[in-house]
C-alpha cells in the first residue's frame, strides 16, 4: 500500500521531506520477514515534476499524482506564510484538491497539517467534519469554509478518513497517527521510539495566548471579564447569561458562533488560563489555584487542568519555568 506525501509550490519544505523520511525511517525499522514492506512511501506532485518550497529550495518528487491509481494516505503539509497569507487560488492548488477528493472517494485516509488543512478545505472535505488547525489560523478557517465544524487548539482530529492536526510541526503526529491506523498501534509505538518522538500528540492550548479568543469579539471579551471577576465564587452558564443580559439560548448561540464552544466547555477554558498564569506567575499551591479559578475541589481542577494542558499542574510550572529558563 502507498502512503502519499503531497509537494506543492510554496509549501513548508520541512513538512514535505520531513514527513516522508519519517516514514521512510519507520518502513524500514517495521519491516520483518513476515512483513518484508509494510507501505510504500512515495512524493507526489501536479506534474511530478520538482517543486520550489516556500524557501526558495528545489525539492524532487517521485511521481506525479495522477499516475497514481489508488493510496492509502496522503500527508498534506503546510505551506510557508508570513502574517496573514492565504493559501493562492492557483490551478495547482484546485488540480491538488480534486485528486485528494479523488482518493479520499476511493477509500484513503487525507491527513493535512496546520495551516495545509486548507487544501482538504478547497477539496470540500471539512464540511460536516470535525477538524482542527493552528491556533492563530482557526478564525480564517471558520470563516472560509464554514460548513466545517473546526475545534480551536486541539492537537488532532480524525472524522471518517480525514485527519486534521495543528502546528507547522504536527506531521510528526499525522504520520505516526497514519502508521498506526495503517499497520497498528505496536508499529506507531516502534515507530516512535525508533525516531525518538512522542507517539501522543500534544495540545495546541499551553501555547495560545491568554485573551487571544476574545481579542476581536466585544462579547466574548466581557463574558471572560465576569469569568475573571468571579474568582473563587462558582459561576454557572445560567448565572453568566444573566449577567451579560442574555437568555441561556443566546449565550449558548453566540459562543458558538465565536467560539465554538458550549457554555460550560467556555467555563472550563477561561477558568483553564486563569489557572494556567497563576502556575506561571505565582507560587500558590494547586489547592489555593483551584479555588481561585473557581473550581468546586481540587480534584475537578486537576482533571480540568490536564483535559487543555495535556500534563498535571505541577508538571506544567515545571514545563513553563523551564521553557523560560528559570530552575525551580
Amino acid at each position: 500500500m502507498d502512503i502519499a506525501v503531497l509537494g506543492y509550490e510554496n509549501c513548508l519544505g520541512l513538512g514535505f521531506i520531513g514527513a516522508a523520511d519519517l516514514l521512510m525511517l519507520s518502513r524500514r525499522m517495521l519491516k520483518t520477514k513476515e512483513r518484508p514492506s509494510p507501505y510504500r512511501v512515495v512524493t507526489v506532485s501536479q506534474d511530478g515534476a520538482p517543486i520550489c518550497d516556500g524557501s526558495g529550495r528545489t525539492h524532487a518528487v517521485d511521481e506525479a499524482f495522477g499516475t497514481l491509481d489508488s493510496c492509502a494516505a496522503i500527508v498534506v503539509p503546510p505551506f510557508f506564510c508570513e502574517g496573514g497569507n492565504s493559501l493562492p487560488p492557483t490551478p495547482e492548488i484546485s488540480a491538488a484538491a480534486a485528486w485528494l477528493r479523488r482518493q479520499h472517494a476511493l477509500g484513503a485516509i487525507v491527513a493535512a497539517a496546520c495551516n495545509g488543512v486548507f487544501l482538504l478545505g478547497e477539496a470540500g472535505l471539512l464540511d460536516g467534519r470535525r477538524c482542527t488547525t493552528t491556533w492563530w489560523r482557526h478564525d480564517e478557517l471558520k470563516a472560509r469554509y464554514p460548513r466545517a465544524d473546526a475545534a480551536r487548539g486541539a492537537s488532532l482530529i480524525e472524522d471518517r478518513r480525514v485527519v486534521t492536526a495543528g502546528g507547522p510541526l504536527s506531521w510528526i503526529d499525522l504520520s505516526l497517527h497514519l502508521i498506526r491506523a495503517l499497520v497498528g498501534d505496536e508499529a506507531a509505538k516502534t515507530a516512535a521510539d525508533f525516531t525518538v518522538v512522542d507517539a501522543a500528540p500534544s495540545t495546541q492550548t499551553i501555547y495560545i495566548p491568554p485573551g487571544h479568543v476574545s481579542a476581536s469579539n466585544p462579547f466574548i471579551l466581557q463574558a471572560e471579564h465576569i469569568v475573571r471577576q468571579a474568582g473563587d465564587s462558582p459561576l454557572t452558564s445560567v448565572q453568566l447569561a444573566q449577567a451579560l443580559g442574555v437568555s441561556d439560548r443566546t449565550l449558548h448561540r453566540r459562543l458558538k458562533e465565536f467560539t465554538g464552544e458550549t457554555p460550560k466547555s467556555f467555563l472550563d477554558r477561561v477558568r483553564f488560563e486563569t489557572a494556567r498564569m497563576l502556575l506561571e506567575t505565582t507560587q500558590s499551591s494547586v489547592k489555593q489555584l483551584a479555588s481561585a479559578s473557581g473550581y468546586a475541589d481540587e480534584t475537578s481542577f486537576r482533571r480540568a487542568f490536564r483535559r487543555y494542558a495535556g500534563m498535571t499542574p505541577g508538571a506544567y510550572r515545571s514545563w513553563s519555568l523551564a521553557r523560560r529558563g528559570v530552575k525551580a
